[in-house]
């Protein structure tokens, strides 16, 4: 852990919506490696053999399940929830308020968000909601996931794709706005070999 950041409380600026409460220390797994230059909020919780790349960043208030792999410069923003063996590589921006269930894969890139008013509402606190990514599903590089959609178990969402809407289990879907290509191959699926 050297050079890295484990337990910082967050600096609020006077605008922010966050909660204003002291946090509790940060929780890490037994084996879980913190590489050089990366930061875990206080209040976050790592689970067992996780990997932190450099730079990463991890906000207060996340919990990260076992055997996660977080890339290089990727972040986790506060209030958000990923499930165990998720692989989320390089430079991923997972916003606030997010679910992703165990044995997700977010390739490089990937793009969340979490508010359609893009901080000009008060209407919108109560409607801020990142996406809910299901178990096995998987983001292809540079993807943009909209507020609040639910990509479906093991659906496949390709690169560069826009999803604007939710995605079925199981489905491939490209382009921007994303739209359903075919079903995924069914020897591509979890527990398939």
């Amino acid at each position: 852990m050297e050079h890295a950041i484990v337990g910082k409380q967050p600096a609020l600026s006077p605008r922010s919506t966050a909660p204003r409460e002291p946090l509790p220390p940060a929780v890490l797994g037994d084996g879980t490696i913190v590489s050089s230059a990366a930061i875990v909020f206080a209040g976050a919780t790592v689970g067992a053999r996780v990997i932190l790349g450099d730079q990463s960043c991890v906000r207060e208030r996340v919990t990260i399940g076992d055997d996660v792999v977080l890339g290089r410069g990727s972040l986790i923003e506060n209030d958000t929830r990923i499930g165990a063996m998720t692989k989320i590589q390089a430079d991923a921006y997972i916003t606030a308020y997010s679910l992703l269930e165990d044995e997700v894969f977010i390739a490089p890139c990937v793009v969340t968000t979490n508010d359609n008013f893009m901080g000009r509402t008060e209407k919108r606190k109560a409607l801020v909601k990142g996406p809910t990514i299901r178990r096995g599903a998987r983001v292809g590089g540079g993807a943009v996931l909209c507020p609040g959609i639910e990509i479906g178990a093991e659906a496949f969402v390709g690169a560069g794709a826009v999803v604007t809407r939710d995605v079925p289990p199981g489905v491939v879907v490209v382009g921007g706005p994303a739209r359903v290509l075919r079903e995924v191959p069914p020897e591509e699926l979890l527990g398939s070999s």
